[in-house]
């Protein structure tokens, strides 16, 4: 607050940066720099907070037990087919929250009630641990689909003990011949107090430049937000995909009624 020597905030997720936004801890920037470099669903149509990279919301898949193309949307989780098949991390995660509130926004929230009570109904058990939990127990055998976000494919290449786990799927991009794969952000924002607010945002504006977006993408396995950046040679390697054009304004509007849902078919129970 008032009190922070803080220039900026830094963190992940539309629903962390959309938190500081609602505690009216971040102040609107207005800059053609961050305007040009990164594209309108992924910042703040009133300056409050901008992208840095993004990360999909990908399904990761046992290339032992699922065929290629067997999956292909989020709406097929909810397939009886893969019942007793899906693990996941809790469904009140800001991750699942933030696909929930798409599903929404896409389907309205009777149709996504629904999708969520067809996932519960194929879970291999009770949601909990992280995304890398979930794909060491796709290894283990105990199911063969999970929900993960996409740099956590490189996270465990680069780690001797999880690279077994990594080696045990594939990631896929789904609903990449529709509307597009679920995308969110690691993000940053000027707080309400900055005390050095001119350099602060030259600071953000060099950090959606090329020089740097090059540096973001090389070290955490994410997308550049600025789309005249490529991704890393590995993350390139995993394939090209449509990313869904939703803004992530939008997402973090339906949040809450995504949370509500999650409560009303006890996910997590």
């Amino acid at each position: 607050g008032a009190n922070s020597p803080a220039d900026l905030v830094f963190t992940v997720d539309i629903g962390r940066l959309n938190e500081v936004v609602e505690m009216d801890l971040v102040q609107a920037v207005n800059s053609d720099t961050l305007n040009s470099n990164i594209p309108s669903q992924y910042r703040d149509p009133e300056g409050l907070w901008f992208g840095l990279t993004t990360r999909t919301r990908s399904i990761y898949a046992s290339n032992e037990r699922v065929k290629d193309g067997e999956i292909t949307t989020y709406e097929e989780l909810a397939d009886e087919k893969w019942k007793g098949r899906i693990c996941t991390r809790s469904g009140k995660h800001p991750y699942n929250l933030a696909l929930i509130a798409s599903m929404i926004a896409h389907h309205g929230e009777a149709e996504t009630e629904t999708w969520l009570k067809g996932v519960k109904a194929n879970l291999a058990r009770k949601p909990q641990g992280n995304d890398r939990a979930q794909v060491k127990a796709i290894y283990e055998g105990v199911c063969d689909l999970s929900l993960g976000n996409n740099y956590y494919l490189g996270k465990m290449l680069q780690d001797e003990e999880q690279t077994k786990w990594a080696n045990a799927v594939n990631i896929l991009f789904p609903n990449s011949a529709d509307r597009g794969t679920h995308v969110n952000i690691s993000g940053m924002a000027l707080t309400t107090s900055a005390p050095n607010k001119a350099n602060a945002i030259k600071l953000m504006e060099y950090l959606t430049g090329e020089t740097a977006q090059t540096m973001y993408a090389e070290q955490n396995f994410e997308y550049p937000v600025n789309p005249a950046v490529q991704p890393s040679e590995l993350v390139a390697s995993w394939g090209e995909f449509k990313a869904d054009q939703l803004p992530l304004a939008d997402i973090a509007g339906l949040r809450k009624a995504a949370a509500k849902l999650v409560d009303k078919v006890a996910f997590d129970q």
